[in-house]
């Protein structure tokens, strides 16, 4: 898959997003950035297609053990601020980028006890490349769905 255009990467892993339950007229222009983005971290287009549909399904599937360890109540003044800075933020990585640091600053909290309960909470798990990459590819009302979450939780 790495060795693919990702455009043509695209094309290949649509019908498997399909199979998982992704509309054909949903798949629009983030598809060949979200393969960019994913393609290093699968083997085959089933796994790839998995990542996908996270971006384009209302519902995310969470791990429960990331949940439970990285979506805590002591994460909440931070997903809270985070979500706040996320409603008014131009909408490209390099400017969540910023906005994340800034944050982190004025917090002073490290990347990780920002960047896990945010992944854990848009994609479903802990693990992913760069947050504010991940985050630039959803559309802004669902990051700021998904954080919503938590804050319902508690």
């Amino acid at each position: 898959l790495k060795a693919l255009d990702d455009a043509e990467l695209a094309g290949l892993v649509a019908p498997f997003a399909e199979k998982q339950g992704v509309a054909p007229a949903a798949l629009d222009e983030r598809l060949p950035r979200i393969c960019a983005l994913f393609k290093d971290r699968c083997e085959t287009l089933v796994d790839l297609a998995r990542w996908v549909r996270v971006f384009y399904l209302d519902r995310v599937e969470r791990n429960a053990e990331d949940y439970a360890r990285h979506v805590t109540p002591e994460a909440g003044p931070l997903l809270d601020a985070f979500a706040t800075a996320m409603a008014t933020v131009e909408w490209n990585k390099e400017a969540i980028a910023a906005a994340i640091k800034q944050l982190l600053k004025e917090q002073g909290a490290k990347m990780p006890q920002l960047a896990m309960p945010v992944r854990v909470l848009t994609v479903g798990q802990a693990h992913t490349p760069s947050v504010d990459a991940v985050i630039a590819l959803f559309p802004r009302e669902q990051v700021l769905k998904r954080l919503a979450v938590a804050r319902a939780a508690r």
